[in-house]
């Protein structure tokens, strides 16, 4: 696992059960990652949303913005995003995401953690708009926030966690979002800043309901 999170530039398998997840400890980027955070930080119109779980209003501890090509609007738990234009930088990290993950996508949806008291609740990304096996890119760019794994069904499989550095890829493909649930649990001791760009591909007319 050592070798996991000392890499450079490759993807390496992480040996997951029921699921298609790689990693790379530092990919390529256009600035590097403290620049872009501090620039995404100033430059995206972040957003407090307000989820329905189980019927129940919340708001979302964490900002968030979603931009993508025109039309590809996204729908969670009971929010409808509708995506903004690319920005030159959005473009640009997507790029290197692209030639990174060897997949194409057409949305992404940023993530803001302002400190250790932002988070982000156990889920699976099984909307129907993305398919039934999405491939999603996910780059950290900040503090390093500890990812959550927890296996929707086997109760014999213990919580996987993995330290996202700053700067790293995360891949999830295959069947992993129909077997797991995912999340970011707060910190117990402060933090700095944090922005996770989750890169899509949101199917032709997924969005309408």
């Amino acid at each position: 696992m050592t070798d996991l999170f000392s890499n450079a530039g490759t993807l390496l398998a992480i040996p997951v059960p029921d699921a298609d997840l790689s990693y790379m400890a530092s990919m390529n980027l256009p600035a590097p990652p403290e620049t872009l955070l501090r620039e995404l930080v100033d430059q995206i119109p972040w957003r407090a949303e307000d989820i329905t779980v189980w019927g129940k209003k919340y708001r979302q501890p964490r900002l968030m913005a979603w931009y993508g090509d025109r039309g590809r609007s996204y729908t969670y738990s009971g929010i409808r995003l509708e995506p903004l234009p690319w920005t030159a930088l959005l473009a640009s990290i997507r790029q290197h995401v692209e030639d990174a993950a060897d997949e194409e996508f057409n949305s992404v949806l940023l993530n803001y953690y302002r400190d250790h008291n932002d988070s982000m609740g156990m889920h699976s990304d099984d909307e129907p708009e993305l398919g039934p096996r999405p491939a999603i890119a996910s780059v950290s760019l900040g503090n390093e926030r500890t990812f959550v794994l927890k296996h929707r069904t086997r109760k014999d499989l213990k919580r996987v966690r993995l330290p996202l550095q700053s700067g790293s890829l995360l891949l999830m493909k295959g069947d992993m979002q129909r077997h797991w649930k995912h999340g970011i649990d707060k910190e117990r001791r402060p933090c700095g800043p944090r922005i996770n760009l989750t890169f899509r591909r949101i199917l032709p007319g997924g969005g309408d309901r």
